[in-house]
């Protein structure tokens, strides 16, 4: 079984999982944020939805420079699950087309000349999957903080228990 065969029933399962916590996400309440410090939900329901687009960058380049990087801005739930969506197809076209070789191939984050870390692809993209997973904790945090019901991730939720369906 090749790498790609490997990852694609994860990242198909985490990618489901995500995108109807994404869906919960009100709009109204981009500003909002738990703690002065703490990014906005809006923010971060924008970094979640661009983040399957890492995987993509991944795995066509050699590298990705942070310098002069795009800045957050609030946009709709509805924008965000349509950027959602377009990543999410991206980058599963990019695991399944990808071979075990192309998972070797080095891959550097850079600010500028500053070259941050320099590592396989293939250890990108999971760490890709992994802090999306992280991200996607975090806005589940957020979203019962705000009394948003939450979707089953892993398991039932207080809103979702077995069996329900959703």
């Amino acid at each position: 079984m090749s790498i790609s065969e490997t990852l694609l029933p994860e990242f198909d399962q985490e990618m489901a999982t995500t995108r109807r916590l994404l869906a919960r996400v009100p709009s109204e309440k981009g500003e909002w944020k738990p703690h002065p410090k703490s990014f906005a939900l809006g923010h971060l329901a924008q970094l979640v939805s661009w983040m399957p687009g890492w995987i993509t960058n991944t795995l066509s380049q050699t590298e990705l420079n942070l310098a002069g990087g795009a800045g957050y801005s609030f946009e709709t739930t509805e924008t965000l699950l349509e950027g959602f969506d377009t990543n999410v197809r991206e980058a599963r076209e990019a695991i399944a087309s990808a071979t075990d070789q192309d998972y070797s191939v080095p891959w550097s984050l850079k600010a500028g000349d500053n070259v941050l870390f320099t590592s396989p692809r293939g250890t990108v993209v999971r760490q890709h999957i992994n802090h999306l997973i992280h991200h996607r904790g975090q806005l589940s945090v957020y979203l019962r903080l705000i009394d948003v019901p939450i979707p089953s991730i892993y398991g039932p939720t207080a809103d979702e228990p077995w069996g329900s369906g959703t």
